[in-house]
Order: C-alpha cells, then sequence, then structure tokens
C-alpha cells in the first residue's frame, strides 16, 4: 500500500481524500446525474465502489431497502473475486472471517447396506492448484458491506441511497440525450412520493425481477428445470463427520449439497426435494422448512442432525435463464448504449455452483472502468459497445456449465455408473468455477495474438495471472499483479530483455520512447495530470534485484506524482532469485528472454502483447480504445 505521496497521513491510509462531487456530497438525489446505478446487489456495490475512484463523475446508488442487507442468500466466493477483492482493498480482512474450502468428500450408498451412506472420496479443493487465492463461503451481507466501505472511503464519497426503486424510465432518440428515470420512496416521511432525475447512463442491477430490465423490453430466455430443492442455513448439533468440510451426498432418499460457512458453526445445506410435477404450480415454494429437515435427515441416514436454530431458509426451482440483450440496444443499431443490465438482471440459474455473486461482480468489474473512461472523456462512448459483447457469451458459459453441474447433483444412485465421476468432474472442471475461464475476444481493447508467444503465459483476453518478483527498491518479494488496484487505470508491464540499466538493451530504448512526447503516455493523459495518471507502467529486469541499479533505471518507471512531485519506488522489479523469492516470472509466465510488454485493462484482463520493438503496435492499440487528450 502507497501513501504520503500527497503528505503526510496520520489516520487511516484506507480513506481516500475526498475530491470532485465527494467533497460536498448533496443529501438528496441531484436532478441531473452521470450515472444512476439501481439495486445495491454484489453488481451494483461493486460498480459503486469503482465509480468512486472517479469522483468528477455524478454517481447515485438507490436501494428499495430500507438499509443494509442483512442476511444474504448467496455465500460462494471463486478465487477471482478474492483477487478482485484484493485490487478493491479488503481480500485479506474478508479472508480472515471466511470459511476457507480446503477439500469437498463426496458420499454415496454403502455397497453393502445402500440404506446407509459412506464417503467415497475426499477431494482437494480446486483453488489449491490453481491460485494464490482461497475459494471461501461468507455471507454476501458482508461483501457487500465491504464495497460499501470501499465506495464510501473512495474520493467519490458514495453511500447507498435506500429507501428509493425504481419505477420506470424513458430513453431518447436522440444521441447524448440523458435517460429520464422516475423513482419513488419507499420509507419515511415522504414514502410513496414520486419524483424524477436524469441520468447519462442507468445500470440496472435490481435481481431476477428487474424493473429496469423490463422498461428497456429486454426478456430472459430459457427453462426452468422440474427439479427442486430446499435450502436453509442452520446451527446444528450432529453425528456428521464432515460437518465442517463441503460435501456432495448421494443417497437413495435424495442428495445434498452441503456447505460450512463462517464463524466454525454455521452451515449452509440444499436439500433435494425431487422431481416437480408439470402441473405443480409453484406449490413446492411452501414445501415448510420441518418437511426439509425430515428429508436432510432422511439422506443423511445413519446420521442425524438436530437443527438448534434456523438462520435463513428457502425452497427455489432450477432455472436457467440468460437475459435477450444486456443493454438498450437493438441488434444491429449504430447508436451508444445507456442502459445496462448486471448480475441476475441478466442471468439467473441455481445457486449450487456458486457462481452467481461472483459473475455479477464481474459484471459491474468490467462496466465500472468502461464508465468512468467514457464520461471522463478517456475513452468514446462506443467503448461501453463492449460491455453486452463480452458479458453475455460468459452469462451463456454460466448457464451451460450450472445446467451440468445441477443434473449431475440431482441423479440418482441407480443412474451413477462410477461414483468418483461426480469427484473428477469437479477436479476437470475447476478453471470455471474458480473464475479464470474467462476469455475475452478480439476488440479495441483485446488486440491480436501476433506476439502471444512472447508471454505464452498471459493470454489475451484472460485475467492477468499474478506471478511474485521482487520489489528493486527494497528488496521485498511481492505479487506483481497485487499491485494492481482498482483505480481505473491501465498497467504496462515492461519485461526487460537481459540486459541491466544504463545499457543499450530493447528495454532501454523502449523506456526511451514511452516517456517521450511521442508516447501514448503523452497522446492519452490529460494536460495537468500525474504521469502515471492514465497508464501504471512498471519495469521486470531478468537479474537479481542486487543487480539491478536503480539510479540508472530509465525516468518512465521512477514518474514523480502528486502535489509534491514524489518519486514513485515502486515501479521497479526484479525477476531473479532472492532470499524471499524463489519463482522466476519470466519461467513461470513464459516470457521471452528478448522482452515483452503485456498491457492490461484496468478490470485486471491481458489487452495486448507486443514485442519491445513494437512500438507503433502498442501506440495504435491506445489510439483504438483511448480518446487523444493533447
Amino acid at each position: 500500500m502507497q501513501f504520503h505521496h500527497h503528505g503526510y497521513v496520520s489516520g487511516d491510509p484506507r480513506i481516500h481524500a475526498a475530491a470532485g462531487v465527494g467533497l460536498d456530497r448533496p443529501a438528496e438525489i441531484p436532478e441531473e446525474l452521470d450515472v444512476l446505478i439501481v439495486g445495491s446487489g454484489p453488481a451494483g456495490m461493486l460498480l459503486a465502489a469503482q465509480m468512486s475512484q472517479f469522483p468528477d463523475v455524478r454517481t447515485r446508488i438507490v436501494e428499495r431497502r430500507e438499509g443494509r442487507l442483512v442476511l444474504g442468500q448467496a455465500d460462494g466466493i471463486q478465487p477471482r473475486s478474492v483477487e478482485t477483492f484484493q485490487a478493491f482493498g479488503f481480500a485479506e480482512r474478508i479472508v480472515a472471517e471466511a470459511y476457507n474450502i480446503a477439500y469437498m468428500n463426496f458420499w454415496g450408498p454403502d455397497p453393502e447396506n445402500p440404506e446407509r451412506i459412506v464417503r467415497t472420496s475426499r477431494t482437494e479443493d480446486y483453488a489449491l492448484n490453481i491460485s494464490e487465492f482461497p475459494h471461501l463461503i461468507v455471507n454476501q451481507a458482508r461483501v457487500l458491506d465491504y464495497f460499501a466501505e470501499a465506495a464510501v472511503r473512495g474520493p467519490g464519497r458514495i453511500v447507498p441511497d435506500y429507501g428509493v426503486e425504481f419505477v420506470g424510465l424513458e430513453v431518447p432518440e436522440a444521441e447524448g440525450e440523458p435517460v429520464t428515470v422516475t423513482l419513488r420512496r419507499t420509507a419515511g416521511p415522504q414514502a410513496g412520493e414520486e419524483f424524477t432525475v436524469r441520468a447519462s447512463y442507468v445500470v440496472g442491477c435490481d435481481g431476477a425481477r428487474s424493473g429496469v430490465r423490463k422498461a428497456i423490453g429486454r426478456t430472459h430466455v430459457g427453462t426452468a428445470a422440474a427439479h427442486a430443492w430446499g435450502v436453509m442455513d442452520v446451527l446444528v448439533n450432529t453425528d456428521f463427520p464432515d460437518w465442517r468440510t463441503k460435501c456432495a451426498i448421494n443417497a437413495k432418499a435424495g442428495n445434498i449439497l452441503h456447505i460450512p460457512r463462517e464463524g466454525g458453526y454455521l452451515s449452509r445445506m440444499y436439500i433435494d426435494l425431487g422431481e416437480v410435477a408439470a402441473d405443480d404450480d409453484h406449490r413446492v415454494r411452501q414445501t415448510p422448512v420441518e418437511e426439509i429437515i425430515r428429508r436432510a435427515n432422511e439422506i443423511l441416514h445413519p446420521y442425524t442432525i438436530d437443527v438448534k436454530e434456523i438462520a435463513w431458509h428457502s425452497v427455489y426451482e432450477v432455472g436457467h435463464r440468460v437475459t435477450d440483450g444486456f443493454d438498450d440496444v437493438d441488434p444491429g443499431a449504430e447508436r451508444n448504449p445507456r442502459v445496462f443490465l448486471t448480475g441476475d438482471a441478466c442471468h439467473t440459474h441455481s445457486a449450487k455452483a456458486g457462481q452467481g455473486m461472483n459473475v455479477s461482480m464481474q459484471d459491474g468489474f468490467n462496466l465500472g472502468w468502461k464508465l468512468g473512461h467514457v464520461l471522463t472523456g478517456l475513452a468514446p462512448a462506443s467503448l461501453l459497445r463492449t460491455y453486452g459483447s463480452e458479458r453475455r457469451p460468459v452469462a451463456q458459459q454460466l448457464i451451460d456449465f450450472d445446467r451440468e453441474w445441477s443434473s449431475l447433483m440431482a441423479r440418482k444412485p441407480e443412474e451413477i455408473t462410477d461414483p468418483n465421476d461426480l469427484a473428477q468432474h469437479y477436479l476437470a472442471t475447476a478453471e470455471f468455477p474458480s473464475g479464470f475461464m474467462t476469455q475475452y475476444g478480439p476488440s479495441e481493447i483485446i488486440g491480436g495474438a501476433e506476439a502471444q508467444d512472447l508471454a505464452s503465459g498471459f493470454p489475451l483476453g484472460k485475467r492477468f495471472k499474478s506471478a511474485p518478483v521482487t520489489c528493486v527498491a527494497d528488496g521485498n518479494a511481492v505479487h506483481l499483479g497485487h499491485h494492481a488496484s482498482a483505480d481505473g487505470r491501465w498497467r504496462v508491464y515492461a519485461f526487460a530483455d537481459d540486459g541491466l540499466p544504463g545499457e543499450d538493451t530493447a528495454l532501454e530504448r523502449w523506456a526511451a520512447w514511452m516517456g517521450s512526447e511521442d508516447s501514448p503516455v503523452a497522446a492519452h493523459t490529460p494536460d495537468g495530470a500525474d504521469p502515471d495518471a492514465v497508464f501504471d507502467v512498471k519495469a521486470v529486469y531478468q537479474q537479481a534485484y542486487t543487480e539491478v541499479d536503480l539510479g540508472r533505471v530509465p525516468g518512465v518507471f521512477r514518474p514523480q506524482s502528486g502535489p509534491l512531485g514524489l518519486t514513485d519506488w515502486e515501479k521497479v522489479f526484479a525477476a531473479g532469485p532472492s532470499a524471499w523469492n524463489g519463482v522466476d516470472i519470466f519461467e513461470e509466465r513464459g516470457i521471452s528472454r528478448r522482452g515483452a510488454v503485456v498491457v492490461v485493462r484496468p478490470d485486471q484482463y491481458v489487452a495486448g502483447v507486443f514485442s519491445l520493438e513494437d512500438t507503433e503496435g502498442l501506440r495504435g492499440f491506445f489510439a483504438g480504445a483511448l480518446r487523444a487528450q493533447r
């Protein structure tokens, strides 16, 4: 964490100095806005936290509830989400309070007595071998709390406007005209009162019954599976030995997905309620919790649970739906979108794969920096077209994955030929549930693959997979990607060829160009802004940190920023081994010893790979992604 560059900080450095609209945030919602976020779920709160990093953008978030969410229904946190929490500054704290999934155990009928269940396998969780971040279980409400904290501590000082619900909107035909939104107060002395605001952009984060989705004429496409599940968060006494281990339980009496929760005592159980008749008309949703508990005990035989308290319970029928569009622009239309959908507003599915909250947050992360760039003039409005084109295929992948996982979970014992196939499927598909399978296709913000072989471990369109390096300034081992906070900046990593600072190398020539008036830094950094306001440019040398002379490192890697013009000492790294770091990032990520330039978007996805000599390619890429500022 870096601070003091704007002067001495005595208090909590996580609280940024207010700026822009955060300096005098009005208590009432203004009539004119840049961004209106509808709904304070995972996508909405992440989006608010991201927009708080753009304090010159007038952003408000409305929520029909009277206050914060107390009890969330989602709880699974994939490693990619923890990686995202790292960028927003609260990964360590949420990991400390969460349940860390180390194993997933599988249970099935005892071959000698099929009325009983026995453990059939123990499987290490997929996160152990796929990321430095864990697979967690934690209450959705706490995730929202952390994002709310990030939003109010950001320069924009964004806080939710509770007790305000969405009523409707009108999108004008003329390009650039604001959207008129009707809102209604749901609490306080003015409850029932309607009022209107005008917003340049509206984002519907308002759930599966989204009013924003209906207002722009979008519909869910898909079907509901004829299967129902009861779910409950419970505090129990039990003789089941794996109560604090995630389990998939398949028995003659049905199936259970058992997930321990944070705190050491609470657990969530998904209990199979069986097939739903075609004429049921959702009556299964009225199944009493006593029946759900009875079913759970029947499936767990010979073990039992004695339920002491039920924190929450529900019954749901599995549904798999993707909205026919993620914004208000019809296919083939030339105009740019002004209304967007995120999370459950545009994709719904079962909860058992633990993906809903995770994919929703990535919707918000994808959209947030794009809105910030467009509204601050860094990028053209056409950038916003990439939101739907990038996120809708991800949602479809989620639906396909969840449909397969739900079907496997709902099988009867006689339909299973190999008792280990569910465990094998769990591990074989690890990249998707961990959140790392997403790969965006070529666009103005994902470049061509001509130089991919120079950095094969950083596939274009996939998230930047971090690796340890050594900070030259202090000799400490750090994860390169963990230095990238969710501040809306592009990352440019220059991996050196075989040479040291001051020598005639390709990196020296590239750095001289990158620091010149002919570079993307000069072209796309607003006048008067810090030299690293838009681009965070870092160097990684091949040698040990003791061999790198910081005094000879090119100036583009030692920018002076802030009102005091202080030098940033944390942009130069070494790949060579040290006392604290035995990993060579060049080897770990397949980086050519001839050097390479890796460009990473503000949402942590690899946007381009270039040779150190291809300055024209790098300049052309940014000319297509950003607007010239000078």
